[in-house]
């Protein structure tokens, strides 16, 4: 049987690779490390890359095997599922990965103009009702430009063609440069073998989609600084469901 909640953390609290800031600590706390990251924690001067809504940091710990020169750096707010991942990376010795407990609307207060290079978007919520809760709309993407370096990537990769198909309009409506897009993943000819190499990467829900006949989509553009970013007004159909195993909960057929 695995380890209940209150005894996850409790080991969160010890894990050196792990910095939890919620809402309630950080109004109160200043986060000394904004603009360190790589000096006082990772101890080098390599990238860092970040993955928003890590759930249990699949994701990131497998990125920071493949890559041991980069540092990633796994965010969510939902401690005990970033246990997993925090554990494993400190049992393998993985001095290229931290985790960062805290709500993503808050991520500009973490680090400093310049010290992100990419963000990886992993199956995030595609919130159909609130456009402010899309990790891909302008709420986010203004934060993401305050420590993102310029034309710094964002890759998004989800089952969600509601989420897809927004932040198409979002690339388009605002030209940015879209690198890759496929709406087929696992299925898309012509890849190349580095790129299918990190994009193989599953998660535990990952793997659940799949076996449920889901698309995987995957795209991945480039945020440049000094543009006003403005929202698409085209209407988009709803997803037949919000998550696994959870319908749409909206009567509607289409949102923007």
């Amino acid at each position: 049987m695995g380890k209940g909640k209150l005894a996850k953390f409790a080991d969160m609290e010890r894990y050196e690779n792990v910095f939890q800031y919620p809402y309630s600590v950080i109004d109160n706390v200043p986060f000394d490390m904004k603009g360190h990251w790589c000096e006082q924690y990772f101890h080098n001067d390599n990238p860092i890359v970040l993955e928003l809504g890590c759930g249990k940091g699949e994701y990131t710990v497998e990125l920071a095997r493949l890559y041991p020169d980069i540092n990633f750096i796994g965010v969510d707010i939902k401690g005990a599922r970033m246990w997993t991942g925090a554990t494993l990376a400190l049992q393998e010795g993985l001095k290229n990965v931290a985790f960062l407990r805290t709500n993503i609307e808050i991520i500009d207060r973490f680090f400093c103009a310049g010290e992100v290079t990419e963000i990886w978007l992993t199956f995030s919520d595609p919130q159909m009702k609130n456009v402010h809760k899309r990790l891909t709309s302008t709420f986010f993407l203004e934060r993401y430009r305050s420590f993102l370096v310029d034309n710094g990537i964002i890759h998004l990769k989800t089952d969600s063609n509601f989420l897809f198909t927004y932040t198409t309009y979002m690339a388009e409506h605002n030209s940015l440069p879209v690198l890759f897009r496929t709406e087929d993943l696992y299925h898309t000819a012509g890849i190349d073998e580095e790129t299918r190499k990190i994009l193989s990467i599953q998660t535990y829900y990952e793997s659940m989609w799949i076996e449920r006949g889901l698309n995987i989509k995957y795209m991945k553009f480039r945020l440049p600084h000094g543009i006003i970013l403005t929202e698409s007004e085209r209407e988009i159909e709803l997803d037949e469901y919000r998550s696994y195993h959870r319908d749409k909960r909206s009567p509607k057929d289409t949102a923007k």
